[in-house]
This record gives structure tokens, C-alpha cells and sequence, in this order.
């Protein structure tokens, strides 16, 4: 039932547009094309202006293409990436900055989705794309480490969609089909990994090194003839040892190793492979020749550290992600038909007809056969104000029926908008890769550096006359000491930190990339609907009629609306109720609390509002003690509610409902129900005995502090609102100091669009909440979803707020900032260290104590700047 009665939307000329659709899509089944935008089909008279090239499917789609078509390095081809149309596969050609690449399949291709486990590293997606399309029937693959999405376009007639994770899958990596839980045990294995095969191996190689070799190189005597037996037999199990804490507990760094060399993108991993491995390499052969220099300890020290420090950073992540786990699931899997027999979601076919009780979400799209109720449409169109819906209007899989049942014939393509929302999430994930870590970055040039002036020594040394054993050792030592342990600490202890950080102020970390990321972010997108205001109906202030005709007080207003409301699922309606009901709970509380009236300049209304939204506590005179006790009678109209109440009949509406039922308005209150639609409020009257007593204004009340929040947020970077409403709703914060720019009546489809061309103008933040907002929180380079966000965004998220404040949102960006110096700064620290101990290598100065006592230190110092308060 329709509570509002918005005036058309301000601006709009009908001279420059020659149609206007339904702000979140076409209102027309006979499409005659596809939008310009955001490709979902057009009207048979669609949406155009004199002066912008292209049709589209709405206003919304119009003045986004408007505002952003001329944004200079955003290519036409790059525009058409097709994101409604859930089976993109990805383009093998350029991923840059600002190109999601997305192109059509071919016909006869399917495609999956896939999540993986074990991705780490940007080299990871350029070696499992390389892996899997080497695979016959694989057609095009598309990894992104960030998200652990891969998409995988195949040919049906060659391979079935069970095969695709065991072909994914391997070397570490482990693929399910995305939307499938995940097995837990599996990362368990990795602490167990850890501490059997590196804790209690590591620490006998440590204690015999302490014990019988690192005295001689103080100059003692040694406990053993290494020469002997006895030294043959220790030297034999630490190498032992050593062995098994090298190639078991660092198997994941020598995968990366092995991945990065297969990709040809040197990393991290590499470069810890390469010391680990030539500290081992070194000690073997210096063992084999009755030496006592070993680094076995080196070998032990590099896998422990970094292998523990990885860990620490999953544990902190996990730890944080945990918080998440009391959000709601929105999908849907199974329908009701109309016969009330209940099936599963693939068993429904085109044209069949379902039942959706009040409060059930409807499971795929369609049109009303009967039946009238309220929808709430906030999931999928971001619309705050639920939408009245009769036979033969349409619906959308992933909208809630509020008041009253439906029965839904089910559309030609039998998909639910949530669904499509879904698919075009996972297609934006998989195609954007995750970006490359600082330290990743500078291994591509220090490891290759690191090892051609190891060979570059060697060289010398044999041909200034060195022996080749020697020659050998100087220059594995100097790859030894490039200090892998600080630098393979330096990323992963800050990121732990931060994410720790974060935690404790409300904010979970979703993706690491988002330290990358954030601190150069020069675009805030924000939502409206559930980001900048509340997303839930809330009474903003009730106004009765004063004059000598009606002489009734707010609180009667509100009290007799209340007990009617109680009787309705309607959103606005629940909402009334609910204000009713807290003032009656307030006023049993304290009964001398009386109603506070605030006269209007008119002297006409008496009115109680808070600033806030939120009513004060007060006792209705001559109003209801139960807001059900009293109700009788009750009727239910497409625009309103009626109940007997006190014995007088009591209608609770639209204004031209209740003018309908032949109750009339003063001027007074005519007024306000303008001021209370000027404001993008609803305005929902209340009248008996033949009058219209006072006006209710409903609305979703903005966000505590959101300003400030805006303020902040736009030091240094440009603010856009974006959003699926339109009118006076989205009028206010247009005004706004700090708003640079709102695009209103943009449908879901069109969200990742618009936040991809505006990647244009420089790095994107998107604030969002509901699933609408997915694609776009997928498609920004940093995602950020309110903490009464759905699943879906969550899902597509860098970052989600707990809390629902929106000054989290600041500090994301603060602690994202602090996160990324804190890893700069343990990087330099670690090049200092190298700018020491690789000169001492090279002159032979550096024995194994000393470089394993530096390396100890060197990691230290990381550790307490990564531990240290942000």
C-alpha cells in the first residue's frame, strides 16, 4: 500500500528526455534494445536526450553516461564490458588499471565460478590462469587472488562442471564451486603443519647448534670430532631435521618460489626459497667437506620466521573475519507453489505460479497474478520506500512481501534479480586482479639483483685465483644474508597488525589489498539508502490539527494510528506502531511526563519532533493505554488502513486515500504533508469523525554524524553519492558542502558502470550496504560495506563496518594509511640491514654466528615496529 505521494522528480524535462521509466529499470515488456550503460533491455520507447549519445533503460543510466561519457582514458570498447549479462567470461588480453576486460563467450562456452583456497600473491592468478587454460576443453580462465575468485570459461561438450575444481585445483591450491562452504580443516592442518614439523624439528636443530657448533666459533675447543664419527652422525641429523623443516613446513614457500618462476614475476617467496634452499645448498656441501661453517640453522630460522609470521597474519584475519558471522544469509533456495507445495529453487519452470507469505523474500522474477502488498525493494534496488504492488505489476527475485500474500507467475527466464546481482558480483571479482604487495614489487628487482652479484663474486674470486669451493661459498653466502626474514616479515607482521587494529575498532578486514589500496583512494563513492541514512522507516514527528473544527494533540494522532498500524506488516505502518508503542512504554515509566508540544508559526499544528528522529517520550491525552485493545473492524486498502478505535472508525493512509474516503484537510495540515514531501519524508495522514486530524511524517532518517563523516572524507578526494532513489529523498545531499556530485535513480545493474568509469578520475572507494551495491563494491578499487550489510556485500567488500557509524569509514582510511607506512618502514629497515651485511659477505668478514645473530635482530626490529600503536 502506497503511503506516499511524491511529486515528480525536480529537474526533469520532458522536452530533453522523451520517456521516463521506473527509476530501477524498464516498465516496458517489449524491449527494443539494450541500454547504453548498463546493457539491461530498454522500453519500446526508451529513455534519450537531444544531447547525449545512446538509449537507456532509465534517467538514472542517462545522466550517469551524461556526467562520465567524456572522461578522458576510458576507451568506448572498455565502456561495453557487459556487466549485466552474468556469462562474461574474461578477456586474455590487458587487465590495466581501469579495465575490468570483460567480454562476451562465445556461444557454444559455459562458465563456473570457483573459489580457491591458497592464492597469496598476484603471481598465484597468472599461474593458475596459465595452468588451467593449458587444460583441453578449458576455453579462458580468470584468477584473482584478492577475492579467490576464479572464472572459468569451458566447453560443455568436452568437460562437465564437476571436473572444473580438480583441474583448478593442485599445488597447493584448492578449488570448490563458490557458494559452497568451505572445510575448515584443511587451514587447521597448517597450525599442526607448523608446529610439529617446524616447532619441535626446529627447535632440536637450534639446541644441538647452541650445544656442539656455535662455541667453535668462539674460538672453543669442539665437543665432537667433526671429522669422526661422532661429528659425522650430528652433522648427519641436523641435516635431517633440517630437512624436514625445509621441505615440509616450507612447502608453501617453495610453491610460491616454484609459481613465481613458472608466472616469470619474481616474488617474496622467491627470494626466501633462494636463501633457505642456498643456506641448505651451502651446508651440505660444506658438511660433505668436514667444514664446521654450517647455516643449517640459517635454512631453519628463514622457514620459521616467515612461515610464522604468514600465520600469524591468517590467524589475525580469521580471527577477524569471525566477527562477520552473525550476518544473514538473503538467498533463497526453495519456492512455494501456489498449491502450497514447497520445491526446490531449479525445480521451478517458466510461467509456473508461487505463493510469498507476508515477511518471505520472493524467490525469482516475475509478475502478480494476485493479490495487492507493500515490497520492499531495499535488497536488490537500494529504494528505500517499500513499493505497492498489484496484479500485473512485476517483481524481483530477492524483494520482501511486507504486509500481505502474493501469488507470482514466474518470468520467461525463471532468475532472480539477486541471483543476476550474484553473478555479475562474481564476474567483477574475477576479473579484477589483486594488486601486487610493496614487497612483491621489490622482490622483482632485488632478487634478481641479490643473484647476479652472487655470481658476479664467485666469478671474480675463481679468476683471481680462489679455490671453486670457496668461490662457491662466499657467493651462496651473500645470498644467504640478504635478509629474507625481515623483508618476508615486513608485509605480512604490519598487515596482521593492522588488521588487529582495525578489529578493535569495529572494522573487519576482508582483503588485505585494501592497505594498498586505500591510502591513495582519490573517489569516495557512498550509497544513500543504508550508508547515509538509516535504511529502516523511522516517525520523524507527528502534527495535529489545532484549529477550533479538530482541537486534537499530537499525541491522540499518534496514539489512534498507532493501535491501527498495529494491526499492519507495513513498513511505514510498523513504524508508527512502533513510535506509539514507545511512548506508551515511556509514559508507564513516568506518568507526569506529558506530551511536549511545539506550536507552529502558524499557530494551527501542535507538533512533537526531535532532530534526531527519534520521538521523546510522552503520554497521549485522550489516547489509547493498548495499542490493541481497542481495535476493531479491521481494512486493509491498497493506500491505507482503517480500524474501529474508541468506537469511532479511524483511517490511517495516503492523503488522497483518506480525501477519497471523504475526510478533509485544513490548509495547515496540507502544508505540512508539501513540506514533509519537499523534504523527501512521507507524509501519511490521520483522520476520523470526517476529518484528517494530523500528519505522521515517516522517513529514513540520515545517519548520526554523517556529516562530519562526509567532511573528513572529503579532504583531499571527491565525494559522490550513488544511489537507486530518486527525488526529494536524494535532493538533500545534493546541497551538501563536501558532495561533489549524486547520481540518482541509477538501477543495480548500472552501480559497477558508473563506479568503473569513474576509476577513470583516479583509485575508488565504494561505501555501500545492500546486495544492490555488490557489483559496485566489487568493481571499486576499495569496497567498504556497513555493518547492517547484506551477505552479498560483504562478500564483495575490502572492509566492513560493524557498527553502522559512518566515522568507521574514516578511520578505515586512517588505519589503512598507518598500515601501509608501518610496511615502508619495515621494508627500509630490512634494505639497511642487506646495505650492511651483503658488503660484509662479499669481503668474507661474515661468519654463520654473526649473520644468524643480525638476521635475529633484523627480524626483532620488524617485529616491534609492526607491534607498535597505530
Amino acid at each position: 500500500m502506497t503511503r506516499s505521494g511524491s511529486a515528480p522528480d525536480a529537474g526533469q524535462s520532458a522536452s530533453d528526455e522523451r520517456s521516463v521509466t521506473d527509476a530501477n529499470g524498464p516498465v516496458d515488456d517489449d524491449p527494443e534494445g539494450e541500454c547504453t550503460l548498463c546493457s539491461l533491455p530498454t522500453p519500446s520507447d526508451p529513455v534519450t536526450a537531444a544531447s547525449v549519445d545512446g538509449t537507456f533503460c532509465c534517467r538514472g543510466c542517462l545522466e550517469v553516461h551524461r556526467t562520465l561519457e567524456t572522461v578522458d582514458d576510458v576507451e568506448e570498447s572498455e565502456v561495453r564490458d557487459r556487466i549485466g549479462r552474468s556469462s562474461a567470461i574474461a578477456d586474455d588480453g590487458d587487465r590495466s588499471e581501469g579495465t575490468d576486460g570483460i567480454e562476451p563467450p562465445a556461444s557454444d562456452a559455459d562458465e563456473e565460478f570457483l573459489a580457491v583456497e591458497g592464492m597469496h600473491c598476484s603471481t598465484c592468478e597468472a599461474f593458475l590462469e596459465a595452468t588451467a587454460e593449458s587444460t583441453d576443453g578449458v576455453l579462458s580462465v580468470d584468477a584473482s587472488y584478492a577475492t579467490e575468485t576464479v572464472r572459468v570459461a569451458y566447453d560443455p561438450d568436452r568437460l562437465e562442471p564437476d571436473d572444473l575444481p580438480e583441474i583448478v585445483s593442485g599445488y597447493g591450491y584448492t578449488a570448490r564451486e563458490r557458494g559452497t562452504d568451505s572445510d575448515e580443516s584443511g587451514r587447521d592442518q597448517a597450525l599442526v603443519k607448523f608446529l610439529i614439523g617446524g616447532g619441535l624439528f626446529g627447535m632440536m636443530v637450534m639446541v644441538w647448534y647452541a650445544v656442539f657448533l656455535y662455541p667453535t666459533y668462539f674460538g672453543y675447543d669442539p665437543v665432537v670430532d667433526f671429522g669422526g664419527y661422532d661429528g659425522y652422525y650430528l652433522a648427519v641429523n641436523i641435516w635431517l631435521m633440517t630437512s624436514f623443516v625445509l621441505f615440509y613446513t616450507g612447502y608453501p614457500i617453495l610453491r610460491g618460489a616454484f609459481v613465481s618462476l613458472r608466472a616469470g614475476m619474481p616474488n617474496m617467496d622467491l627470494l626466501v626459497t633462494t636463501a633457505a634452499v642456498g643456506a641448505y645448498a651451502y651446508s651440505t656441501l660444506a658438511m660433505a667437506l668436514g667444514r664446521t661453517d654450517l647455516y643449517f640453522d640459517v635454512s631453519v630460522a628463514i622457514v620459521l620466521v616467515v612461515t610464522a609470521g604468514t600465520y600469524y597474519e591468517e590467524r589475525i584475519k580469521r580471527r577477524a573475519a569471525g566477527l562477520l558471522s552473525d550476518l544473514t544469509e538473503q538467498r533463497v533456495d526453495e519456492a512455494r507453489r501456489a498449491d502450497g507445495e514447497t520445491v526446490p529453487l531449479e525445480a521451478v519452470e517458466p510461467g509456473d505460479h508461487l505463493l510469498v507469505r507476508p515477511g518471505e523474500r520472493v524467490p525469482l522474477d516475475g509478475d502478480v497474478l494476485e493479490g495487492t502488498a507493500a515490497v520492499d525493494e531495499s535488497l536488490v534496488t537500494g529504494e528505500s520506500m517499500p513499493a505497492d504492488k498489484g496484479p500485473g505489476d512485476p517483481v524481483r527475485g530477492g524483494t520482501v512481501v511486507t504486509d500481505a500474500p502474493l501469488v507470482l507467475e514466474v518470468g520467461p527466464d525463471a532468475e532472480s534479480t539477486l541471483d543476476r546481482l550474484v553473478s555479475i558480483m562474481w564476474s567483477i571479482q574475477s576479473s579484477r586482479p589483486g594488486v601486487q604487495r610493496l614487497a612483491d614489487r621489490l622482490a622483482t628487482i632485488f632478487v634478481p639483483l641479490v643473484l647476479a652479484l652472487a655470481t658476479i663474486v664467485t666469478a671474480l674470486l675463481l679468476a683471481t685465483g680462489s679455490s671453486l669451493s670457496t668461490s662457491l661459498l662466499v657467493g651462496l653466502t651473500v645470498v644467504i644474508v640478504s635478509c629474507p626474514c625481515a623483508l618476508g616479515l615486513a608485509t605480512p607482521l604490519a598487515i596482521a597488525s593492522g588488521v588487529q587494529t582495525a578489529a578493535k575498532r569495529g572494522i573487519v578486514v576482508v582483503a588485505e589489498t585494501i592497505f594498498e589500496d586505500a591510502p591513495d583512494v582519490d573517489v569516495v563513492v557512498l550509497d544513500k539508502t543504508g550508508t547515509l541514512t538509516t535504511g529502516s522507516m523511522t516517525v520523524d514527528g507527528v502534527y495535529a490539527d489545532d484549529t477550533e473544527e479538530s482541537n486534537e494533540d499530537a499525541g491522540r494522532v499518534l496514539a489512534r494510528a498507532g493501535a491501527v498500524e498495529s494491526l499492519s506488516e507495513h513498513p511505514i505502518g510498523a513504524a508508527i506502531a512502533a513510535a506509539a508503542s514507545e511512548r506508551l512504554d515511556a509514559s508507564a515509566t513516568d506518568p507526569g511526563d506529558e506530551l511536549a508540544n511545539v506550536t507552529d508559526p502558524d499557530e494551527d499544528l501542535e507538533a512533537v519532533t526531535d532532530p534526531d528522529g527519534e520521538l521523546e517520550a510522552a503520554t497521549p491525552s485522550n489516547g489509547c493505554d493498548n495499542l490493541e485493545a481497542a481495535v476493531d473492524g479491521f481494512e486493509r486498502d491498497r493506500r491505507g488502513v482503517s480500524a474501529v478505535v474508541e468506537g469511532e472508525r479511524v483511517a490511517v493512509g495516503h492523503p488522497d486515500w483518506c480525501r477519497e474516503r471523504g475526510l478533509s484537510v485544513s490548509a495547515a495540515l496540507e502544508s505540512q504533508v508539501a513540506d514533509a514531501r519537499a523534504a523527501g519524508d512521507v507524509p501519511v495522514t490521520v483522520g476520523w469523525g470526517g476529518q484528517v486530524r494530523g500528519v505522521i511524517v515517516v522517513g529514513d532518517a540520515p545517519r548520526d554524524r554523517w556529516r562530519d563523516a562526509v567532511d573528513s572524507l572529503a579532504k583531499g578526494r571527491e565525494v559522490v553519492v550513488l544511489t537507486g532513489d530518486d527525488g526529494a529523498s536524494v535532493d538533500r545531499f545534493r546541497a551538501v558542502d563536501g558532495v561533489d556530485e549524486v547520481f540518482a535513480g541509477v538501477p543495480p545493474e548500472a552501480k559497477a558502470e558508473t563506479v568503473r568509469r569513474l576509476r577513470a578520475r583516479g583509485t575508488v572507494a565504494m561505501v555501500g550496504d545492500g546486495s544492490n551495491d555488490a557489483p559496485a563494491l566489487a568493481a571499486a578499487d576499495v569496497g567498504i560495506a556497513m555493518g547492517s550489510a547484506t551477505t552479498l556485500a560483504t562478500d564483495a567488500a575490502d572492509a566492513v563496518v560493524l557498527e553502522d557509524d559512518l566515522t568507521a569509514v574514516v578511520e578505515t582510511f586512517e588505519v589503512a594509511a598507518g598500515t601501509n607506512r608501518r610496511v615502508r618502514e619495515n621494508l627500509g629497515w630490512a634494505f639497511v640491514y642487506n646495505g650492511v651485511a651483503i658488503p660484509l659477505a662479499i669481503t668474507g668478514l661474515l661468519n654463520p654466528l654473526f649473520a644468524a645473530v643480525a638476521m635475529a635482530a633484523s627480524s626483532a626490529l620488524v617485529v616491534v615496529n609492526s607491534t607498535r600503536s597505530m
